[in-house]
C-alpha cells in the first residue's frame, strides 16, 4: 500500500533518468540539482500508491483504521518532500524548463485515467500516455544537469518513450497470446505489434537521418526489435509475468546503455 509494486514503471522512470544524467555528463553535471530532481521525481512517482490505497481505487486498499492512518500520513509526507525539492529547483533558476516538462507530464497523467475508463481497449493507450510522463525524467535529468532544454533533452525523452511504447505493446501481446504456439497463431494475435516493430524501426531511421537522433541510435533499438521478432518464430512459451517483467527490465538496461553510448560517441 506504500511502495509502488510495478517494476516496469520503476524502469520507465529510472532508465530514462539515468540516460539523461549520463548523456549530460559529457557537458558537465550539476550534481546538487540532479539530486534534487531525483528526489522530486521519485516522490511524485511514489505518491500514487499510498493515495490510491487510501482512496480505495487500487486492488490493494487500506481497510483497517490503522492502515488508513498509515497511508494518510505517508500521503502527506511524500508531497511535502516533493514540494521542498521542486521549490529548491525553481529557486535555483530552473523554473522555465521544469514547468514545460511538468505540464506535459501532468497532462499525460491527467488524461490517462479517462482513457483507462474505456475498458480493455483503453488499457494499452492509457499505458502509452502514462509512459510520456514517466519518460519525461530523461529530459528533466538532462535539463537540471546542464541548464539546457535543447534538442538533446527532447531527443532523449522521445527515444525513451518509443522504447517504452514497444515494451508496453510487447507485454500486452505476451499476455493475450500466452497460448499461441505457432508462427501463424502468433501473427494472427500479434500482427499489430509486428507492424509496430516495423514502424518503430522506420521512425528511428528517419529521425536519425534528420539528425534528431544520433546516426547510430538505431543500434540501441536492435536488441528490443530482435526480442520482439524472435518471439514470433519461437514455440509456445508459458507466461511467467514476473520473469517477463525482469527480462524487460534487463532490456531497458541494455537499451539505456546503448542509447547513452550513441549520444556520447
Amino acid at each position: 500500500m506504500i511502495i509502488p509494486r510495478e517494476h516496469g514503471a520503476w524502469g520507465m522512470l529510472f532508465i530514462p533518468l539515468l540516460t539523461g544524467a549520463v548523456v549530460a555528463g559529457g557537458a558537465g553535471v550539476n550534481f546538487e540539482t540532479l539530486a534534487l530532481f531525483v528526489i522530486a521525481a521519485l516522490s511524485l512517482f511514489w505518491l500514487r500508491t499510498p493515495v490510491e490505497a487510501w482512496l480505495g481505487t487500487s486492488p490493494t486498499k487500506a481497510q483497517s483504521q490503522q492502515e488508513r492512518s498509515t497511508v494518510a500520513k505517508v500521503s502527506v509526507a511524500i508531497p511535502a518532500v516533493a514540494i521542498v525539492a521542486v521549490a529548491a529547483l525553481l529557486l535555483a533558476g530552473y523554473s522555465r524548463g521544469l514547468l514545460i516538462i511538468g505540464m506535459v507530464a501532468a497532462a499525460a497523467f491527467a488524461i490517462r485515467p479517462a482513457v483507462k475508463k474505456l475498458g480493455r481497449r483503453g488499457r494499452m493507450p492509457a499505458q502509452l500516455i502514462g509512459a510520456i510522463g514517466l519518460t519525461s525524467t530523461a529530459a528533466g535529468a538532462y535539463y537540471v544537469s546542464t541548464g539546457k532544454l535543447d534538442q538533446i533533452a527532447l531527443a532523449l525523452w522521445l527515444a525513451n518513450w518509443l522504447f517504452a511504447g514497444d515494451q508496453v505493446h510487447f507485454v500486452q501481446v505476451r499476455i493475450h497470446s500466452s497460448r499461441a504456439a505457432t508462427v501463424n497463431e502468433k501473427l494472427r494475435l500479434g500482427y499489430v505489434f509486428f507492424a509496430g516493430q516495423v514502424v518503430l524501426l522506420a521512425v528511428v531511421l528517419v529521425l536519425s537521418g534528420l539528425h534528431v537522433f544520433p546516426t547510430l541510435a538505431v543500434l540501441a533499438f536492435v536488441p528490443v526489435l530482435l526480442r520482439g521478432t524472435v518471439w514470433f518464430v519461437r514455440g509456445r512459451q508459458p507466461l511467467d509475468v514476473h520473469k517477463l517483467g525482469f527480462s524487460e527490465l534487463a532490456q531497458a538496461l541494455i537499451f539505456g546503455s546503448l542509447l547513452c553510448a550513441t549520444f556520447l560517441f
